[in-house]
């Protein structure tokens, strides 16, 4: 088969920078073949391109749906140039080889994310576009094939220099493979029903590399969820000051950010069988308190609380652990004013994350050039959670759920102040590493135990920390000095040891899953001892 002019085929919905390469190939004697909106396109910048139904002899139809799925295009695309009996092929049927592919996809991805009804979504599931990516990397030898409209430049330098490399050639196959895989997961994703399929669909892109990982040596990037709508922080994320964000910074905004919006929801507080004895003690069901702060340093809340406004709420998360707060981040759920802005400025902070930051606000915080002011929106969490582990990957559906019972099986009762603390210290719980015991006063963390491997351990430092907490705050008079009442744990006590070290140190009230095998032996301490004990039903383990 004797040497053919080269020919190019490009089809593409993003159209920047597209006229530059097909304006090169056509002054470099190429053969340029497109479709309807990218011919039109091109025409406009005077550079000529023959209709697709030049090549395969058809028009499009079913209202475009079919435009290249013809073997005179695929044939083109696929017959190997060293194959003596694909190229015979090819000259019996008529075909010519097509020998550069440039196709960018239907934007799926961002249809997804901006919530298109399921209808219009199917329109941008592009099926000629992905076909013909797939052939033209599977003969990357022979084809070059390109989707990212980056690589351009790196196609028409090449081609300047005399041809394009073997291995530059992979990698431009290796791109298609790598979105086409992205682009399936998440069209697989948005209309699959099952909750644990076959195959777990993700799609991720990359936004950036990061500086390095957890530590120095280890390097790290950031990806996002490609075809989902809302992702709970990371997607919506407005660095407005400050450093760039690390990697240890992302992991830890995630909890900040999700623990602080826990709080002011009104769902799944008190469920049903428990509202008649709630409501004989409060007019209303207790909501969380609206204004929140959350303090986090290694991704471990050192700090939560509520208040009135966010200045109260932000000492009072300051005042649950003073020292670790130091280069840490705070999670705000209403907007930074100006008077918690000042109370942030007064220490050194990491990170400040918040839905939004008033004008005085923002120019007080500027003012210290490394801090990190974040703004970003409330937004749904997402419903499954994936931990990686060598060779596969854990998937769960993530803990939204707060109490699934309200049973209390003591003789003591809690009071209204409590079962307030109780609702707060329980969610507070839950974003805490276990073993993990939180207490709480006046809907303050005032002391958290997190991370140890036995209950009584992460309740010794709870306990401790509290009682520290409470002393110090009564020395400057910001509080009357009285033991917490309220202890919430993350799991069921598996002793009544617990409640014996809570109840020396003042607690009344605690809430816990149950469920143990020695629950009966753990409500006999707490009648012994005086103690209310409520029975949540669901257990909050953070690993």
């Amino acid at each position: 088969m004797k040497e053919m002019k080269k020919r190019a085929l490009i089809s593409v919905y993003d159209k920047h920078g597209v006229s530059a390469l097909a304006s090169f190939l056509h002054e470099s004697g190429w053969d340029i073949f497109s479709t309807g909106g990218t011919a039109r396109h091109l025409a406009k910048e005077h550079i000529p391109a023959q209709d697709v139904s030049d090549l395969t002899g058809f028009a499009e139809c079913l209202d475009g749906r079919i435009k290249t799925l013809h073997p005179a295009i695929h044939g083109g695309i696929l017959a190997k140039r060293d194959n003596p009996s694909h190229l015979e092929a090819l000259r019996d049927l008529g075909f010519g080889a097509i020998d550069l592919v440039c196709v960018n996809l239907y934007p799926f991805f961002e249809k997804a994310q901006d919530g298109s009804a399921e209808d219009e979504l199917l329109e941008f599931i592009d099926i000629g576009g992905n076909a013909m990516l797939r052939a033209a990397a599977k003969n990357y030898r022979d084809v070059i094939v390109l989707t990212d409209r980056a690589d351009y430049g790196l196609v028409i330098d090449s081609l300047k220099a005399g041809g394009i490399s073997i291995a530059s050639r992979r990698r431009l196959a290796a791109k298609v493979f790598d979105l086409t895989a992205a682009y399936d997961a998440a069209i697989a994703r948005r209309i699959l029903d099952e909750p644990y399929p076959a195959y777990w669909p993700a799609s991720f892109q990359k936004t950036h590399s990061l500086r390095y990982g957890e530590n120095s040596h280890q390097s790290a990037a950031l990806y996002l969820n490609a075809g989902k709508s809302g992702a709970f922080s990371v997607s919506s994320m407005e660095q407005l000051g400050g450093k760039e964000l690390s990697y240890n910074n992302i992991r830890d905004i995630d909890l900040a950010w999700k623990a602080v919006c826990a709080f002011g929801l009104e769902s799944d507080q008190i469920p049903p069988q428990g509202e008649a004895e709630v409501r004989r003690l409060l007019p209303d069901i207790p909501k969380l308190p609206p204004v929140c702060c959350v303090a986090v340093k290694h991704t471990t809340p050192c700090g939560i609380a509520a208040g009135a406004d966010l200045a109260e709420a932000y000492a009072k998360s300051d005042a649950c652990d003073p020292v670790s707060i130091y280069g840490g981040i705070v999670a705000c759920n209403v907007p930074v004013d100006k008077a918690s802005a000042e109370k942030f400025s007064a220490l050194f902070l990491e990170i400040i994350i918040a839905p939004d930051f008033d004008r005085e606000a923002l120019s007080i915080l500027k003012e210290k050039s490394d801090l990190r002011i974040i703004r970003t929106r409330r937004a749904p969490r997402d419903a499954y959670e994936c931990v990686s582990v060598d060779g596969g990957l854990l998937v769960q559906e993530a803990d939204h759920k707060l109490i699934a019972a309200w049973d209390v099986p003591t003789s003591a009762k809690p009071g209204a102040d409590d079962i307030q603390d109780m609702i707060f210290g329980f969610r507070a719980v839950s974003f805490v590493k276990s073993n993990a015991i939180v207490v709480v006063k006046n809907r303050a963390a005032l002391g958290i135990g997190s991370g140890e491997t036995n209950r009584l351990w992460a309740a010794e430092l709870a306990l401790n920390r509290a009682s520290r907490a409470v002393a110090a705050a009564a020395r400057t008079g910001a509080d009357n000095g009285a033991p917490p009442r309220v202890l919430a744990s993350d799991a069921f006590f598996p002793f009544p040891d617990v409640v014996e070290l809570a109840a020396a140190t003042g607690i009344k009230t605690i809430i816990q899953p149950g469920g143990s095998a020695k629950d009966a032996q753990v409500v006999e301490m707490c009648d012994k001892l005086g103690v209310a004990m409520v029975f949540a039903g669901i257990r909050h383990f953070r690993h």
